[in-house]
């Protein structure tokens, strides 16, 4: 459990309490998912993100609106913090055609334009050339935005990061690489698979800033998300941050779980990120417990009413298969 904070808020009512709400609703929505997972109601691959909240609330409360972000496939906690509706997400979960891909997606591959959600992607490490991309198309058109891209530390492995930091400093782009260190690719430990135990240390081959964060503390995500968005608008180029973070869940819903012990997990919660924002909350008194409770009380109506939506909602039409996959409706080598 957190200690008694002494010092006063670093940050606004408004930006603690977000973080409150946002890691909740995503905690709450993600533990319905287990369950719903369980009955067989989300089938095919799912991975959830408890635990890591605030990666994507620190995040969200560092950047500004036209940023883009783009994930792998543990997906469904970003675009909650960035403000995709719950009933969007559980929708998909579900494979149903009001879903945020319209039910073709699944778990892996939620995308929400409007939030400047660029993916869930299933391919390990295939997004991080593309979020290069992203960020060179906002220095290209001069928008002063800049791309945040997520990845886990088994993609650190992959070769395209190495092309895409390499791309990215050379042409300074607007961009912020982030790995998401949780400890284990699937279930093989950083230390197994990797001479760089220190992950954020791969940046600095390409003299890439790069920095470790306890990403277990939002305030600590947010400050370095903070400095990584003003050095890429000040066109100094990308940075690369190391999140070190934990999921208290196994790497999919097929995970037993093997290769680390309970009281490892249970050391971990001891350091919950929701617990930490919690108590800060309480100790500064920004909100009271009844407030809080209010926003848990909202939060889990909120997930109810995403669970009622995706049941009554209908499933793909067949020829739903032929569209979305070119820009013109009408390309001509498209044939039932």
């Amino acid at each position: 459990m957190a200690k008694k904070e002494t010092q006063a808020p670093k940050y606004s009512k408004e930006t603690y309490m977000y973080w409150y709400e946002s890691m909740q609703l995503q905690r709450k929505f993600e533990e319905k998912c287990g369950q719903l997972y369980g009955m067989q109601k989300i089938k095919g691959f799912c991975h959830l993100y408890i635990g890591q909240e605030a990666c994507s609330s620190g995040s969200k409360s560092a950047l500004r609106e036209g940023d883009k972000y783009i994930t792998a496939y543990r997906d469904h906690g970003i675009p909650l913090a960035l403000g995709t509706s719950p009933n969007a997400i559980m929708a998909e979960l579900y494979g149903k055609i009001t879903g945020a891909s319209k039910g073709k997606g699944g778990s892996m591959h939620i995308f929400d334009k409007e939030v400047g959600f660029v993916g869930g992607h299933g391919i390990v490490g295939a997004q991080i050339p593309l979020g290069a991309g992203l960020a060179f198309a906002e220095k290209y058109k001069k928008t002063g935005n800049v791309s945040i891209t997520y990845f886990g530390d088994g993609a650190s492995r992959q070769g395209a990061l190495h092309e895409a930091f390499n791309m990215a400093m050379t042409w300074k782009l607007p961009a912020i690489f982030v790995v998401e260190n949780n400890g284990y690719a699937m279930g093989t430990s950083v230390a197994r698979t990797s001479n760089v135990t220190e992950l954020y240390q791969l940046g600095e081959a390409y003299d890439m800033p790069s920095e470790a964060v306890d990403a277990m503390d939002v305030e600590a995500v947010h400050e370095a998300v903070s400095r990584a968005a003003a050095r890429a608008r000040a066109g100094e180029g990308p940075t690369f941050l190391e999140f070190r973070t934990y999921r208290y869940r196994g790497h999919s819903m097929s995970d037993p779980q093997k290769y680390r012990s309970k009281e490892e997990v249970e050391a971990y919660k001891e350091r919950d990120p929701i617990e930490q924002v919690k108590q800060r909350i309480l100790d500064f008194g920004i909100a009271t417990q009844a407030d809080l409770d209010a926003i848990d009380a909202k939060i889990k109506v909120q997930v109810q009413e995403s669970v009622d939506f995706a049941e009554v909602s209908p499933f793909p039409t067949a020829d739903e298969a032929y569209k979305d996959v070119y820009v013109q409706e009408d390309y001509p080598f498209i044939a039932e």
